[in-house]
């Protein structure tokens, strides 16, 4: 007769099939846990999330049953009226660039209302604060917007080692700090933005607002239907597939093709990688038009300042976007 196998004790804290370690038997949705996100009858439950900030707003008590979360919506708009980031606001006053007042802030050379801040992402009013940097009261600048023809050869950053020309450097007579809205690189030309204003930056650059711009472009060799048909529809490069361009031919010859291209993307060297890519390697680029903006008039090396209704021109094909 075979003898029985002997059963191995359970191990203390070890769970049924289905069941954890330690849950209780339930019947019935009284025994059910509540979904994350609660119930449509009670209060909404928040998960906890790295960088969530509970704070208090509209005279809500400290601790109170649920306290109103501030956060950044997907447009980059803020629940809080009126409240710009610090170093957005010490940018905007020519102070340094945005990286650059974080370093000042972080090294407790920035006061606002007297008392010293260190905390990064930290908001004020600029209407209403006294902000001081080493001791010296801040007020904005005043908004400056420039058209630059750029010509071939300069570069656009305000790095100060540069040993090539720079962009600031064709504006050296124009008062305050101003950047390049964008880059054009160094072997590009043409219509190039120059401001102090980086909400306005922002606007002309982020893909989401689409502002068009318009190159003028001249590639190698005479291109075909087949490769434009890549080119509009898309190709893909290091960072994912591209949106498409818009791409009118002016002329092809032989050795030569002229194209007037439409962008709403802007990523790095785009237009010349496409082109590489499909066969037609770039021979000369100049952006000619952002949105209403062209070019003409302005020589090679000259700038001149928007004028108002250019510039609101401008924000309005950006608000196309939003």
């Amino acid at each position: 007769m075979a003898a029985k196998k002997r059963r191995k004790p359970r191990k203390e804290g070890s769970a049924r099939k289905g069941r954890p370690a330690g849950a209780r038997p339930s019947s019935g949705k009284a025994g059910r846990r509540p979904k994350q996100g609660g119930s449509k009858r009670g209060a909404p439950r928040f998960p906890k999330k790295a960088g969530t900030r509970i704070l208090e707003d509209g005279g809500e008590p400290a601790g109170g049953l649920w306290a109103k979360i501030l956060a950044e919506s997907a447009r980059g708009k803020k629940a809080s009226r009126g409240l710009v980031r610090l170093n957005a606001h010490l940018a905007r006053c020519g102070v340094a660039s945005r990286r650059g007042a974080d370093g000042l802030i972080a090294e407790g050379r920035v006061q606002v209302d007297g008392k010293v801040v260190r905390e990064l992402g930290t908001r004020i009013d600029p209407l209403r604060a006294e902000v001081r940097v080493d001791g010296e009261r801040l007020r904005p600048e005043k908004p400056v917007y420039v058209l630059l023809h750029k010509p071939k050869g300069v570069v656009c950053t305000n790095a100060p080692n540069e040993r090539k020309p720079r962009a600031i450097d064709l504006c050296a007579t124009v008062k305050g700090r101003i950047f390049p809205v964008g880059r054009l690189d160094a072997d590009s030309e043409g219509l190039l933005l120059m401001t102090n204003d980086g909400a306005f930056a922002a606007r002309m650059t982020h893909p989401r607002y689409g502002v068009p711009k318009i190159y003028s472009l001249v590639l190698r060799g005479r291109i075909d239907e087949a490769d434009l048909r890549k080119a509009r529809g898309g190709v893909w490069l290091a960072e994912g597939r591209t949106q498409g361009l818009g791409i009118r031919v002016r002329r092809r010859g032989r050795e030569r093709s002229y194209l007037e291209v439409s962008v709403r993307e802007g990523r790095n060297r785009e237009l010349r990688r496409i082109f590489a890519r499909v066969g037609h390697p770039v021979l000369r680029l100049r952006r000619i038009r952002i949105g209403s903006l062209s070019i003409r008039g302005v020589g090679r090396g000259r700038w001149r300042f928007l004028k108002p209704a250019e510039v609101r021109a401008l924000l309005e094909a950006a608000s196309a976007g939003d």
